[in-house]
């Protein structure tokens, strides 16, 4: 909790820490405000529960900058649930060339059919020259979604020379 205690037990009394604020698998919990959502009681919680995290992040992160536009570039390390929801967020606003880029090749079809028009996977070569073969002066929209210090400064540093936006939505790592 923002507070640093905690709520919920286990069945023997053990105490839980929350995940970032919010936690699940309880079948009563006290939480913050801040931490619910409100539902339509008719919504089915098998296909809505996808919308607690991934897909609100990524797809807020492009439809809420207002600075997004149709024909840019655009590069998406990690295609988790918020890289995906990027992409297709992007996709949605116009964007033109969409780069998806993680080190699990599986994930390439789909983010493919998300919106992604090219990928690449960091292990088979230097990202940041694939992407300036690519788009010689950078990305106009660059985001992380990988919570990699490392991968957030490639993010940044890819972003457009003069005007390329980098967005952090990747968690990092406490420290």
């Amino acid at each position: 909790m923002p507070d640093g205690t905690s709520r919920l037990k286990t069945l023997d009394g053990q105490q839980i820490f929350h995940f970032m604020g919010c936690s699940t698998f309880a079948e009563y919990a006290v939480l913050a405000s801040i931490s619910l959502a409100k539902l339509n009681p008719e919504a089915n919680p098998f296909t809505c529960c996808v919308l607690g995290c991934g897909i609100p992040t990524g797809w807020g992160a492009v439809m809420n900058n207002p600075n997004f536009h149709a024909n840019s570039s655009v590069a998406v390390w990690g295609l988790g649930a918020v890289g995906l929801a990027v992409i297709q967020a992007a996709k949605a606003k116009g964007a033109t060339r969409i780069y998806g880029i993680d080190i699990n090749e599986k994930k390439f079809e789909i983010a493919k059919e998300f919106g992604a028009t090219n990928c690449f996977n960091p292990k088979n070569g230097d990202t940041r020259a694939w992407l300036t073969s690519q788009e010689k002066w950078g990305i106009n929209f660059t985001y992380d979604a990988t919570g990699s210090v490392a991968v957030m400064r490639e993010a940044l540093e890819m972003a457009h020379r003069g005007f390329g936006e980098s967005m952090v939505i990747g968690v990092a790592a406490a420290g």
